[in-house]
């Protein structure tokens, strides 16, 4: 048997400077959208006058406010809401904790609606753009889940094919965990930013991106849940599917049904 890897205490503040403290949480969302900066106003001034700088600011700060609101908003009220019919103002306490990837994202797709319709163009050429940026900061999300010492994996059942199993600061239990965030760092962060930054260098139909993106991650985590942790508030060990699961289902079909619906119009066109 692998003796397993036993992790130490990280502090989970990178330092405090009197009542205000960085968190790696906040930090790794801050390298997430400083690099969906970087990387979009490149794509943006390289468009040929598709996109300018200013129109590509406004969108990713739109899409800033959306991922937070969206990811609070979704977490209290997917997995969360039996606390907050007891205590409402836990909604707005954000510092303790609680962001939804589901909810995140449907406060971008609203901000992507809004800032197209401001824009006036076509919601698939503002998803397109933004769908390739969005890995990057997924996995240095999980990384911070890691930093956290949460939203660990559930306990290994042959510690003999996994021998990279953890036992997580704190924890009590006999049997080592799946580190299911590196797991989901690598799928839905660097597996998934590879394959729509490839895809995007061949032609493609206006809005196969984004369905690719949902199709992507939508498979991604939920085969990952098959090793994450039950959230007990809404699921139990005897469920056939988890929260997360029946959240990503509608992704893996939408994804699918978006690029057949891109390749189909674009088919429709060429004859």
């Amino acid at each position: 048997m692998t003796d397993f890897i036993h992790l130490p205490y990280i502090d989970p503040v990178v330092f405090s400077l009197g009542p205000i403290s960085l968190h790696w949480y906040g930090v790794m969302y801050l390298l997430g959208f400083g690099f969906a900066y970087w990387l979009g106003s490149r794509r943006a001034n390289a468009s040929n006058g598709v996109w300018t700088t200013e129109q590509f600011d406004s969108l990713l700060y739109n899409c800033f406010a959306g991922v937070i609101l969206g990811g609070r908003i979704g977490d209290v009220f997917f997995y969360s809401f039996d606390r907050f019919v007891q205590d409402p103002l836990y909604l707005f306490r954000i510092w303790e904790g609680g962001m939804s990837f589901h909810g995140g994202l449907i406060g971008v797709i609203v901000a992507m609606l809004w800032t197209s319709y401001r824009q006036k163009r076509s919601f698939w050429q503002t998803a397109d753009l933004i769908a390739p940026l969005v890995p990057f900061g997924l996995g240095l999300g999980r990384l911070g889940n890691f930093i956290n010492n949460e939203l660990w994996g559930r306990p290994v059942e042959n510690l003999n094919a996994v021998p990279w199993a953890m036992y997580p600061y704190g924890y009590t239990g006999s049997v080592p965990l799946h580190p299911s965030q590196l797991y989901e760092m690598l799928l839905e962060g660097v597996l998934l930013f590879i394959i729509l930054n490839l895809f995007i260098r061949k032609t493609r139909p206006m809005g196969a991106v984004s369905g690719l993106f949902l199709f992507g991650y939508g498979v991604f985590r939920f085969l990952i849940e098959y090793v994450r942790e039950i959230d007990h508030n809404v699921n139990t060990a005897t469920d056939l599917i988890t929260r997360g699961q029946m959240l990503s289902l509608p992704m893996i079909i939408g994804g699918l049904a978006i690029m057949l619906w891109a390749y189909s119009r674009q088919s429709a066109v060429k004859k």
